[in-house]
């Protein structure tokens, strides 16, 4: 976005971190793209708030520092939007389409806003069976809904990111789909570590990595999950292929925005998030849906604060699910990975129409030995029977 053709609409009044006052002659709607240089680089801005006829509150998506009192604002004319591309497979990008492993930048004339509307009722379909990923134990007790959406619920350490990866290489081999990976708030080790493991594990060529990192501003790691859901739905609209939307970490989602609510000046709701949380988690999630040119499936890793279901934004997230797949410590302490806790985790797709008689009862046989298991564990260990 080049701001030499550009006329300025304003200037930055104050600088709040990542939040800006600007003052305008002609107020820019809500979510545009707004422009300034600094140091013959393009910072960009997304307007949040209207303060009053000539104010409005805007958010920085890169480093606030260097911003200054007086300073020219431009308008690009758009929402932020992102160049999409047959070729961006194998590709690591950031939250704008930019290339972050150096290589060139994605040659296309065709871009896409990361604001869409959500499909329409009339073209989206319904979930369509389940999804195999070849690993047993969620495949009987937690099948995935194809086309749905299931979370993965767990600490640090558990073996959420090779779960995800065991996922996408399940895609691209069983499914000869494509794979959307959207890191948010990942730690630059996180995200190198699993770059280099899906090009050892062959599965990079069918993948995409969409990264806003934990050190960027507050507006990227809010925007990023739009990002890579927008590439997700071009590839659904234009390849025809199943695509597997990762999204690592929700959590820190919902912590990016209630982070930007905060530095707008909002009240905080409970337990200090949000106001807004619901919607837009909601916001989100429904647009990660099926239509008649292809399936979204997707997989979300949440993180359980304190341990505590109850937590608003996890409740948030776990009221759009189909199925929750729940990784406990206890397990990856016995050694036994993927540390599914199998009494636990559950799937809506879990009915003998669905899954078929023989499936239902060997899954409930298991559930039941395991419950038994559970139930006589302190007995065993006391009486070593």
């Amino acid at each position: 976005m080049e701001n030499s053709n550009q006329q300025a609409i304003g200037v930055i009044k104050e600088v709040h971190g990542p939040v800006v006052v600007v003052y305008c002659k002609k107020l820019p709607p809500i979510r545009q793209a707004l422009s300034a240089s600094l140091n013959n680089e393009t910072c960009l801005f997304e307007v949040h708030q209207h303060l009053d006829k000539h104010h409005i509150r805007a958010v920085t998506l890169h480093r606030a520092s260097g911003l200054y009192r007086g300073m020219s604002v431009f308008d690009s004319g758009a929402p932020l939007h992102i160049p999409v591309s047959p070729d961006c497979l194998g590709r690591v990008l950031n939250v704008f389409g930019e290339p972050l492993d150096n290589r060139a930048p994605l040659n296309t004339q065709t871009y896409r806003n990361i604001h869409a509307s959500p499909a329409a009722l009339s073209e989206t379909t319904s979930s369509s069976g389940i999804m195999t990923t070849g690993i047993k134990v969620i495949d009987l007790l937690c099948p995935f809904v194809k086309g749905g959406k299931t979370g993965l619920f767990g600490g640090a350490g558990v073996g959420k990111t090779v779960l995800i990866m065991e996922f996408m290489h399940a895609v691209a081999s069983l499914h000869k789909g494509a794979s959307v990976f959207a890191g948010v708030g990942e730690r630059m080790r996180e995200a190198h570590e699993l770059w280099h493991e899906m090009q050892a594990a062959g599965v990079m060529e069918q993948s995409l990595l969409v990264f806003g990192q934990m050190d960027e501003s507050p507006g990227v790691r809010f925007r990023v999950g739009l990002s890579a859901l927008t590439y997700a739905e071009y590839l659904r609209d234009t390849t025809q292929k199943e695509v597997l939307f990762v999204m690592d970490n929700i959590f820190r989602f919902v912590q990016a925005g209630s982070e930007v609510s905060s530095l707008l000046g909002r009240m905080p709701a409970t337990v200090g998030y949000q106001p807004t949380l619901i919607t837009e988690v909601a916001e989100l999630e429904d647009r990660i849906t099926s239509t008649q040119q292809g399936d979204i499936t997707s997989v979300q890793a949440v993180y359980v604060p304190a341990d505590d279901m109850t937590d608003p934004a996890v409740n948030a997230i776990l009221s759009h699910l189909d199925t929750k797949v729940i990784l406990t410590r206890a397990q990856a302490g016995k050694g036994i990975y993927p540390a599914v806790d199998p009494l636990q985790s559950s799937s809506k797709m879990m009915d003998a129409y669905t899954l078929g008689s023989r499936h239902y009862a060997i899954a409930e046989g298991v559930r039941e030995h395991l419950a038994r298991y559970h139930e006589l564990v302190d007995i065993i260990a006391m009486l070593g029977i």
